[in-house]
């Protein structure tokens, strides 16, 4: 009866792998862009001035142009304009502008919006 031992090892492999798949589904890469994914949110870093996108929680996000205080980015395809401090849904994920500076734009996008 080595079938059982077998089972087991393969289910304890199973989790402990299950950790590596949240964090590869909420992992990022990013062109001129950070990334800081936890288990269904990610914090982006957008450099200024420059094309900046990030492959992040299985989507495409691009800074898009920011006037002033107001940040437009695409998510997953669709276009959204939103305020610094305040949030938007897009595609199915709350999108929130943390901070806008001459350098950089923060962004953190989670799952569970309304899409």
């Amino acid at each position: 009866m080595t079938s059982f031992p077998v089972r087991r090892k393969l289910a304890v492999l199973s989790f402990a792998l299950l950790p590596l798949g949240a964090v590869a589904a909420c992992g990022g890469e990013g062109t001129n862009a950070t990334t800081d994914c936890g288990v269904n949110a990610c914090t982006v870093t957008f450099d200024r001035g420059v094309d900046a996108s990030a492959s992040i929680l299985g989507i495409k996000a691009e800074l898009v142009k920011v006037e002033g205080q107001l940040v437009t980015l695409k998510i997953a395809g669709q276009t959204i304009t939103v305020p610094a401090g305040e949030g938007e849904q897009a595609e199915g994920f709350n999108v929130s502008v943390q901070s806008v500076t001459k350098e950089n734009v923060v962004v953190k996008i989670s799952g569970g919006g309304g899409g």
